[in-house]
């Protein structure tokens, strides 16, 4: 790579990954939230990013009201060592940014191997 990303470059990337997102998708996006991270949790030294909630599918609709909400987080540091170089990065972080908001919609990992975003 030409030089580590600086954090605020990361979260921008981040940022502009969520811009893909299209409008009509972006606007059922309820109660989530999108952080960044340097390491995934313990023992899984190669996550890149993480869905943790109710899939929008599994939800009930009283669900919403007063809970937390979801949370997406993407992990710099996997991702940094995955890439090989700026370009790659950013096309990482953009397909871990879908691939995460996927499963916030109820696709499960193994449709969007099928659709390529795995």
């Amino acid at each position: 790579m030409t030089g580590p990303m600086t954090d605020e470059e990361f979260e921008a990337a981040v940022g502009d990954a969520l811009d893909l997102i299209p409008d009509d998708l972006a606007t059922l996006m309820s109660n989530v939230a999108v952080l960044v991270a340097d390491e995934p949790p313990a023992g899984e030294p190669d996550l890149l990013g993480l869905y943790e909630g109710v899939p929008l599918t599994e939800r009930d609709g009283w669900w919403d009201a007063g809970s937390l909400p979801d949370r997406i987080t993407i992990f710099k540091g996997p991702l940094t060592r995955h890439s090989d170089d700026r370009e790659d990065l950013l096309d990482e972080i953009a397909v871990t940014v879908v691939h995460e908001v996927a499963h916030h919609f109820g696709i499960t990992d193994e449709r969007l191997h099928e659709l390529g975003w795995g």
